[in-house]
């Protein structure tokens, strides 16, 4: 009889502690949502009020009816929303992949092996501080104007963050983890692979969210080449044409495909980290 009420004990506590959370999940999002609208909120004051002149900002309605409208309405950019947002979205995952692909293993190379550190580590110093725009004449002058370039511009400003959060991350693994590998007989690769990049993993996925910002941010710029469609050339015709609701558009279009993209990202980082959880 006791083991039984032992039992519904901990049936019970299970469900308070899943109520519990439940709870804090629906207030959190409860406190994102309100976060949103208040912030449409402002943005509507600020449009109708007139504090902000018409003609440097509109209303949240006008720049949805302007969204329809570019589904099926080339102008006055010349190209369909859905053109404009593949467009982008290829030179900015083009950029970002090659990244991550690179930049993540290289870190962790840098932060393990003190060697390969010191011979790669003086090039890195004089690049990271070199801003992602100021490549654009010579990325013209190697490549042209075609997508290569775009990602091109793109991928060194994702590279940076990349690469020295995983540096950073495999630097921080813990000596105790090291040596109990070694103890068991592990070699120093083996100690690489099944202790520094599992425990380097979270500081390498915060460098990775970081460097989707940078991606995105770097686009407008990338897209400035010589380009016929992307959202930064949106952006660059609104300007031109003197459409605020084209370049606040364009402008939202990005930020909502950055939060899709962040939110993938983080589903990732709850499947690979999942261990850490349990």
């Amino acid at each position: 009889m006791s083991e039984t009420s032992r039992a519904l004990t901990n049936e019970e506590r299970v469900h308070l502690v899943q109520t519990q959370k439940k709870k804090l999940s629906y207030r959190n999002t409860m406190l994102s949502i309100s976060g949103v609208l208040l912030f449409f909120i402002i943005w509507e004051v600020l449009a109708f009020s007139g504090i902000i002149p018409q003609n440097k900002i509109c209303d949240v309605l006008q720049i949805f009816k302007l969204f329809i409208v570019k589904f099926t309405d080339p102008n006055p950019d010349g190209a369909l929303l859905m053109t404009n947002i593949w467009s982008s979205l290829e030179i900015a995952l083009c950029g970002y992949g090659l990244a991550v692909i690179i930049g993540v293993p290289l870190g962790w190379l840098m932060g393990w092996y003190r060697g390969l550190d010191r011979f790669i580590r003086p090039i890195f110093e004089i690049i990271r501080p070199i801003p992602p725009v100021s490549w654009i004449p010579l990325t013209i002058v190697w490549m042209g104007v075609g997508l290569k370039a775009k990602a091109f511009i793109v991928f060194f400003s994702a590279f940076v963050p990349c690469l020295i959060n995983s540096y950073t991350g495999i630097r921080q693994t813990k000596e105790v983890l090291k040596n109990v590998g070694r103890t068991f007989g592990a070699s120093n690769f083996t100690v690489f692979w099944k202790v520094g990049i599992p425990s380097s993993m979270t500081m390498t996925f915060a460098g990775i969210e970081v460097a989707i910002g940078n991606a995105w941010a770097t686009l407008v710029a990338a897209e400035m080449l010589a380009a016929s469609s992307g959202l930064g050339y949106m952006i660059l015709m609104g300007r031109s044409y003197g459409r605020v609701d084209l370049v606040m558009l364009g402008i939202v279009v990005i930020g909502v495909l950055g939060v899709i993209i962040s939110y993938l990202i983080g589903k990732l980082e709850n499947i690979v980290l999942g261990w850490k959880k349990a």
